[in-house]
């Protein structure tokens, strides 16, 4: 892993013994090109302390499958940090240059790095987590399926904004969402993103039509009140409620403009809802403190 200063980062409020920082760092994974990445976290200064078990995150930022970049997930990662998170936000492949798997899959690979790189990046203890808006949703809840399926590496939950979950594009919130619109950036995505029409039916493309929900790791889902992915979102929660795994789910009245504002460090921190936001990840990640069981070398 190689590190630089980003120079399009700016320091976040500190106290004495706390610094904020943020990283452009670059992923080695094995065969694979090199995978650009940004960290998120908070220095602690010889003799602070350090909590013992802080939530890592890896992230990933929206775009439809086609588009977004690093700058497009700092909003959420910042929140994330707020709420007492490191965060590790990642520069996915994207469509339609690499279709479905290639994202997960170079996903999967960044998901093992962290958990082998878990105290490093996070002290003694430290818990993992995944998170995604809109497309990066979908990209985490894909994952936390496949982390379930191969039984590695262990999670202490899922957080999922606005996620992309339904390429069928029928919901209300979505028609209510584009009008009278002729075309539609999420269909789009989704055109990108699936090679074939039966990639529509794997559970790794779409989570939110996998049939086996069981077992996945506790989950956090936030959308807008006028959000196009509110329906998806919150059928998706009702789903794994109703599979035995611990949901927490709300409508936020206050985010406005979801997913798009999501990806605006401005508005985004900056918007009525942003507290809410914070304070949501931070009692998420306290509600899933309990240690994960001990797993065998992998």
């Amino acid at each position: 892993m190689s590190t630089r200063s980003s120079p399009s980062a700016t320091e976040l409020p500190a106290t004495a013994a706390l610094q904020a920082v943020e990283s452009d760092i670059t992923i080695e994974l094995p065969g694979r090109e090199p995978v650009a990445a940004r960290t998120y976290g908070v220095r602690t200064q010889r003799g602070a302390g350090a909590e013992t078990d802080r939530p890592l995150v890896l992230h990933f930022h929206g775009g439809n499958f086609a588009c977004g970049d690093l700058d497009d997930g700092r909003s959420v990662a910042r929140m994330l940090v707020s709420a007492g998170a490191t965060v590790v936000s990642m520069a996915y492949p994207l469509a339609p240059l690499h279709p479905f798997p290639d994202a997960i899959e170079v996903g999967y690979e960044a998901l093992e790095w962290l958990y082998k790189q878990r105290t490093k990046l996070a002290g003694k203890g430290a818990r993992v987590y995944l998170a995604g808006e809109e497309a990066g949703g979908n990209l985490a809840a894909s994952l936390a399926l496949i982390a379930r399926d191969r039984a590695h590496p262990p999670l202490s939950g899922q957080v999922l904004l606005s996620p992309m979950l339904d390429p069928c594009a029928g919901t209300a919130s979505l028609r209510q969402a584009t009008g009278d619109a002729t075309g539609c950036k999420y269909t789009e995505g989704w055109q990108q993103y699936l090679r074939c029409p039966r990639d529509a039916e794997h559970p790794y493309a779409v989570p939110g039509s996998s049939r086996r929900l069981a077992d996945l790791a506790p989950t956090l889902v936030l959308v807008g009140k006028d959000d196009p992915m509110r329906d998806e979102a919150v059928a998706y929660a009702k789903r794994l409620e109703g599979a035995g795994i611990p949901v927490r789910s709300e409508v936020l009245s206050g985010a406005e403009g979801w997913p798009d504002a999501l990806a605006d460090p401005v508005t985004g921190c900056e918007c009525p809802c942003a507290g809410a936001v914070t304070q949501q990840f931070r009692d998420f990640f306290e509600a899933t403190r309990a240690p994960v069981a001990p797993q065998p070398p992998h």
